[in-house]
């Protein structure tokens, strides 16, 4: 009777203790995702406030060309081309500001008229790399700070600047 007494005792707290390693673990998966998701929603955030301060400047009769003419920025390649790369593409075109090339991870699904590299090749000569990344600017301009010589410039902080 002991015996079996034992054992269930032994079941019962085998189950508990399974009980609780698996809550934790459940704790633990519920805890990753909702990090993903607040950074999701931190950089959906910044996007945000970077189209909101780019719409600013347009009301009041300013754009991006002004800025780069202003620090003697003629050549420039743009890093990253989602939203923000590809509304800067298209606002530097015709205001003699040179995108000369495109940087981002995903090259191989990327079309635009101008050469798109991906952060791994030799990177050409230009006045300035604008990274439209700007949630991970701070990476993205240490790593490209090791490749090139020239100013690597977020373009929240130019939004802001003008």
């Amino acid at each position: 009777m002991k015996k079996g007494f034992g054992k269930i005792i032994l079941n019962v707290l085998g189950v508990g203790m399974g009980a609780v390693a698996g809550g934790a673990a459940v704790r633990h998966a519920s805890v990753k995702k909702m990090d993903v998701m607040q950074e999701g929603g931190a950089k959906l955030h910044r996007l945000y406030m970077c189209f909101d301060q780019w719409l600013r400047l347009r009301q009041e009769g300013k754009n991006l060309a002004e800025y780069f003419k202003r620090e003697g920025y003629r050549t420039v390649a743009i890093y990253g081309m989602k939203e923000l790369g590809e509304r800067l593409y298209d606002e530097l075109e015709g205001t003699g500001i040179s995108v000369q090339y495109i940087i981002d991870k995903n090259a191989d699904q990327i079309y635009a008229d101008v050469e798109v590299k991906t952060p791994d090749e030799e990177l050409d000569q230009v006045d300035a790399i604008v990274v439209t990344a700007v949630f991970y600017f701070d990476e993205i301009e240490e790593m490209l700070s090791e490749k090139v010589d020239c100013p690597v410039l977020s373009l929240e902080d130019i939004l802001y600047e003008i």
